[in-house]
């Protein structure tokens, strides 16, 4: 079947979905309980989607397309003050981050709808092990080619979305000296990694994608597990590579950081995306999943090693423009202060850490971070 049709929608609109941990209040153990908090949020509006997961211990939530920083805030936050106060009847909690600190994936339960059954089915062990928690970001595009141009575009920042976004530094019980451990279980995945290089949707659509799908190993975009990859049926680019934050408030102001750089990039400003740009792609994703923003990477272009956090700071200092024009100066005051002060959720989740001595105390922490809102 060939690839659906890419449905045009405005450029620069933009949608959040975050997967969300339900724990335990008795022990701050994962808990099996999407499917009583389900049935609980049918029985009244919702102020967004929610669906089920992978597991039976995780939910996604989606937002309405948006197009500004406050409005899409104040969804974030109505969304999740309706989580805490359904978790708070049936006793369970909600957090953020990118990896619970010490559930079993082995305990795990797979959701019982038909292409989670497929996918553990296809690959084993690693369905359970895929227990972490991602933040996805859409950007509305106003052609199949303009998607293509972002995608490829934003090659050579995707450092700087691993390392704001990063709060998964313990993993099965220990602190794995990575800032984002969650994106080492995604890498397992044999369809992950990049997009092929093309910014011709005719050439992705009906050559690549037509390959693909004669092999049988594909049948449709969602079997790719891409860092950025189109999204035909909504008309964006979904970038998959951020841990889910601790905070709705860090959620927005990464969508927004996202946003208004799309926009610097539009501006055609930029010497144009070509294949050598990944040249040095993997070297720059494992330095931000690593160190986070302490990490190095190296700018495809100039070959010039440059600290994550400084080229943040860069960055950030090209798009005051956009940020007045789309009303977002406030998301990216927020990610000014994660890259030159207060640092990435990973480092507060080490800091509650050595204050608690255990990794319930980081599970509390998370909790207590989503409900209290900044930090």
């Amino acid at each position: 079947m060939p690839l659906e049709t890419f449905k045009s929608s405005q450029s620069l609109t933009m949608g959040v979905e975050l997967e969300l941990q339900l724990v335990n209040t008795y022990d701050m153990d994962l808990s099996s309980s999407a499917n009583d908090l389900l049935e609980l949020l049918r029985r009244k509006p919702f102020p967004g989607v929610v669906t089920p997961e992978m597991t039976q211990s995780m939910i996604e939530i989606a937002t309405d397309i948006q197009t500004e920083h406050g409005p899409l805030l104040a969804q974030l936050r109505e969304i999740r003050d309706t989580l805490v106060r359904a978790g708070d009847r049936l006793n369970i909690e909600i957090a953020g981050g990118g990896t619970h600190p010490f559930q079993r994936w082995f305990e795990q339960r797979i959701f019982s709808k038909p292409r989670f059954e497929q996918l553990s089915g296809l690959y084993g062990y690693l369905a359970k092990q895929f227990t972490v928690f991602g933040q996805h970001v859409h950007i509305g595009c106003a052609s199949p080619d303009e998607a293509l141009f972002l995608l490829h575009s934003l090659n050579r920042y995707v450092p700087h979305f691993i390392a704001l976004s990063a709060s998964s530094p313990f993993f099965q019980g220990v602190d794995t000296l990575f800032d984002s451990a969650r994106l080492n279980s995604v890498f397992a995945f044999p369809l992950s990694g990049r997009a092929p290089f093309t910014l011709s949707w005719d050439e992705f659509a009906n050559v690549y994608f037509t390959k693909m799908e004669s092999t049988g190993v594909v049948k449709s975009m969602k079997d790719f597990y891409w860092d950025i990859r189109p999204k035909p049926e909504y008309g964006t680019i979904e970038l998959r590579v951020c841990d889910t934050p601790l905070t709705v408030e860090r959620a927005a102001g990464l969508a927004c950081y996202l946003q208004a750089l799309c926009r610097h990039l539009l501006e055609r400003s930029e010497a144009p995306p070509e294949e050598d740009d990944y040249l040095v792609y993997t070297y720059n994703r494992f330095q931000a999943c690593r160190f986070g923003l302490d990490g190095m990477m190296v700018n495809p272009k100039t070959r010039e090693q440059i600290s994550i956090r400084e080229d943040v700071l860069a960055t950030l200092r090209h798009l005051g423009p956009h940020a007045e024009a789309l009303n977002s100066q406030a998301a990216l005051d927020e990610i000014e202060r994660t890259a030159a002060r207060d640092g990435n959720h990973a480092s507060f989740l080490r800091k509650q850490y050595a204050a608690s001595g255990s990794v319930q105390g980081v599970v509390r922490a998370s909790v207590d971070a989503l409900r209290s809102g900044p930090g």
